[in-house]
């Protein structure tokens, strides 16, 4: 019978003591210790073991294709490379409001047919867990509901129940009673992670487990909880937007670059098929300071509305604030804008926004950006059924991008006639677009194009 003890060691180096002590001696790093649970096994059990793993050529294994099993959701299929991986481990973390129990619960609907589901939580009871399923219409009858944070308890229910599917909300809600910290340290989800992964890996049971997010926006609890689940899911978006983001930073069975678009509604998360068309939507017919870009979520192409104000600064420090692109990108381009072309933004307060509440960290928007600061600056529109596309370097010039095929595509489908170009993608086009293809070698002749010089 394996002996059971604990230990603490430091998250960022890894140095191992019997006790905790609140400064690591190896890399002097504050509270940063956590309790682990080590075995002690007999040097028979250590011959055991190494005479039964006994390595083999890999070309005498058999490949097999991964069975999955559709969310219901067109959007969320897509992250996940398809669906629900049989035996696979799923981490979706978000904010606090976001929607994640939202989304599992309709989820847990509508793979009606495929078998039980157990959703386990430690946060709601069975009764407000209802409350939510009636107002979101939920009647599958094979959903089981167990509010339980112990996880010898939770183990034993999912052994004895063998479901298809089962939910956990959340995983810094469980604790193990091997373990004296507290549920939701770092010692608690590291341990129950991994009996939960043991489990159901073994059982061919596929589990999503749902996990609070920091301050910083990362999975509460250890770094190495991110790598000991299959896919890794994060819902991105503003609490006073109805749109949702679901994006995978890890995925073993499927593509990291896809997402999947959301709003939410009374009746639930309702995913979105062509955001594009829902981004632009609402757009005033010609207004100054407005234009639209063309930006790749992984490989799927959206078009966003950019927006920006430019006022006089009441102050002798001009303001830059940006919402939804990174700050120091924006006060970046504003000097490049002032350099090479002249406009006195020194004395003017810059805001840029980007429609929808998304969060773009693509360089492409760049000359776009330019552009439409320029627009509202000189109280000149910029065409509607133009389209801005291109990266800008310090010295003024547009540097290529990727993918531009589909960013052509997308523009085409909507209606748009203009798109605005970096002159090297222009020469290596090879397919024929029914749009008038502009293309530009610096921020000059591309202002000079839409009427802002």
């Amino acid at each position: 019978m394996a002996k059971a003890k604990t230990i603490f060691v430091c998250n960022e180096c890894g140095y191992e003591t019997a006790k905790w002590i609140g400064k690591c001696p190896a890399c002097n790093s504050w509270n940063t210790f956590f309790e682990q649970k080590i075995e002690k096994y007999s040097e028979t059990n250590k011959l055991k073991k190494r005479v039964e793993a006994i390595p083999k050529p890999l070309n005498t294994y058999k490949g097999q294709e991964t069975s999955r099993t559709s969310t219901g959701f067109t959007e969320l299929d897509r992250v996940l490379g398809g669906g629900l991986v049989k035996g696979s481990l799923i981490l979706l973390g978000g904010e606090p409001g976001i929607g994640k129990s939202t989304l599992i619960l309709q989820l847990c609907d509508k793979v009606k047919g495929e078998g039980k589901v157990l959703y386990i939580s430690g946060e709601e009871s069975a009764e407000q867990i209802k409350l939510r399923a009636d107002r979101l219409n939920i009647n599958n009858e094979e959903i089981l509901f167990l509010g339980e944070t112990n996880i010898e308890a939770v183990n034993e229910n999912i052994i004895e129940i063998n479901p298809k599917l089962v939910i956990i909300d959340s995983i810094q809600t469980m604790f193990s009673e091997d373990l004296t910290a507290a549920a939701g340290s770092v010692s608690q989800v590291r341990e129950i992670t991994a009996q939960i992964m043991r489990i159901c890996k073994s059982r061919g049971i596929t589990t999503i487990i749902i996990g609070h997010v920091t301050k910083d926006g990362n999975i509460a609890g250890p770094r190495v909880l991110e790598h000991m689940v299959d896919t890794v899911l994060y819902i991105e978006g503003e609490r006073y937007f109805s749109y949702r983001i679901i994006r995978s930073v890890k995925n073993r069975f499927g593509s990291t670059n896809e997402i999947g678009m959301f709003e939410m509604r009374q009746e639930g998360m309702c995913e979105i098929t062509n955001p594009s068309e829902v981004l632009i939507s609402e757009r005033e017919d010609n207004p100054s300071g407005s234009c639209i870009i063309a930006t790749m979520e992984g490989t799927r192409p959206v078009l966003i509305e950019l927006q920006a104000l430019t006022a006089q600064s009441v102050f002798g420090l001009p303001k830059r604030t940006a919402n939804g692109v990174d700050y120091n990108r924006l006060a970046l381009l504003i000097a490049v804008l002032e350099k090479k072309v002249g406009l006195s933004l020194g004395s003017q307060d810059v805001y840029l926004n980007v429609v929808g509440g998304m969060k773009i960290n693509e360089p492409s928007i760049d000359l776009g950006i330019i552009c439409v600061s320029a627009s509202s600056y000189k109280n000149i529109s910029i065409p509607k059924d133009t389209v801005i596309m291109g990266e800008v370097g310090l010295t003024g010039e547009v540097r290529r991008i990727n993918l531009l095929e589909k960013r052509l595509k997308e523009a085409e489908k909507l209606g748009f006639k203009t798109c605005i170009i970096p002159e090297s993608n222009k020469k290596v086009l090879k397919d024929e677009y029914k749009l008038d293809i502009i293309g530009v070698k610096n921020i000059q002749e591309a202002m000079k194009k839409i009427g802002l010089r």
